[in-house]
């Protein structure tokens, strides 16, 4: 009775993570679109956070963005939609992924939702972000975006961490 209230919590929270995330991501984008003026910068905090609205018909710094309509639709639309679909099937059914694995990737499919139901819903994706480092900057991005990669490095640190600790348990 335990495990399948801890099942049942588990899937919850995953649920809890995509509704955040995607909410998260469309409210913001519409207070952009409701607020911003188009390529209007707005310093957030100065010299590392800047606001500029600019729609990104592409995907990752606008690549695609020239794809004739129907490449654009299956490529941009239906493509990630049937790998988000079947990743969302793997994280319901598989009970045996950790937790930070499946934080990881309720992150990054909670962005891909998000940056999809933009693209269905107005051709392109409402970027907004623009972030300066000391040495580096982005990109403008939305908080998809954000989600996105966050939910890679979870994976990324926990595939890592758990292939180191595969090799240790193996040697001894």
């Amino acid at each position: 009775m335990k495990m399948k209230a801890n099942k049942i919590l588990s899937k919850l929270i995953i649920l809890i993570i995509l509704a955040t995330n995607i909410g998260c991501d469309q409210v913001s984008k519409s207070i952009v679109r409701q607020k911003i003026d188009y390529n209007e910068k707005i310093s957030v905090i100065d010299g590392f956070v800047t606001l500029i609205k600019v729609e990104n018909t592409g995907a990752f710094l606008g690549l695609g963005n020239q794809l004739p309509r129907v490449r654009y639709i299956i490529l941009m639309i239906i493509l990630p939609l049937i790998v988000i679909g079947y990743v969302l099937y793997y994280l319901f059914k598989n009970n045996t992924l950790s937790k930070p694995l499946s934080l990881g990737i309720s992150f990054a499919i909670g962005g891909g939702i998000g940056n999809i139901i933009d693209r269905i819903l107005y051709s392109s994706v409402t970027d907004f972000l623009h972030f300066e480092f000391l040495l580096f900057q982005t990109g403008i991005v939305n908080i998809a975006d954000i989600s996105i990669t966050i939910g890679f490095f979870i994976l990324i640190y926990e595939l890592l961490i758990n292939r180191s600790e595969l090799k240790l348990k193996t040697a001894k």
